[in-house]
């Protein structure tokens, strides 16, 4: 199952992210047709519209690729809500210089690790549950299913945290298993059996980041 989850992944994450403009403006309007599933479901459309035609040439291209993806994830994802999470216990203890460096790096780790999963991105395999939650608190939580070949379906939650600048997605939860309850497990292990810089190193080495960056 795990690798079932890590597959789905980032086809799940990315298309959310597409969305998360418009849902700041669900939480300022009481307008009933602007709910965040009918968002998700545009996203899907604009994905679909970004990667058309161009999934080959992204494939041979992998900055390309990066580059697209870094464009529509970056200004809608808690990258530091995110890291910290997952550092969890290791982040009260970690230095400015070590939290920032561990923000950059997990984010451009996070971002080559999944990009494949773009690539896979098929928006008729994607339907997403009518809203449960409550967009008012300063969390909430938008469902949806993923299709898969076999005709079997996985259940993919996205967890949205409100910012000034508007919702932005910090989790994605993939048949009930969280990346970042597996991040935080993963890297806890790590760091306990290294060091923080150790760890920063390598998911620095991981996303090419050179010392001098």
């Amino acid at each position: 199952m795990k690798g079932l989850n890590m597959r789905y992944l980032w086809i799940a994450l990315t298309a959310a992210l597409l969305s998360l403009s418009s849902l700041t403006a669900f939480a300022e309007t009481t307008n009933t047709t602007n709910t965040p599933n009918s968002v998700i479901e545009e996203s899907v459309a604009l994905l679909t519209e970004t990667l058309d035609g161009r999934k080959s040439e992204l494939a041979a291209d992998r900055p390309a690729l990066y580059e697209l993806i870094d464009g529509i994830l970056l200004p809608r994802f808690d990258r530091r809500f995110a890291a910290q999470v997952v550092l969890a216990k290791h982040w009260r203890t970690a230095s400015a210089a070590q939290r920032d460096r561990f923000i950059e790096a997990f984010y451009q780790s996070l971002m080559r690790r999944y990009a494949d999963g773009v690539l896979e991105f098929d928006p008729s395999k994607i339907t997403v549950l009518p809203f449960r939650g409550d967009a008012t608190k300063k969390r909430t939580k938008v469902r949806s299913t993923v299709l898969l070949d076999d005709g079997s379906k996985v259940a993919v939650d996205y967890d949205l945290v409100k910012r000034e600048s508007g919702w932005l997605v910090f989790n994605v939860v993939v048949e009930g298993v969280s990346y970042v309850r597996n991040y935080r497990a993963e890297l806890d292990s790590e760091v306990s059996g290294s060091s923080l810089d150790a760890v920063i190193e390598r998911l620095e080495r991981e996303a090419g980041i050179t010392a001098d960056e």
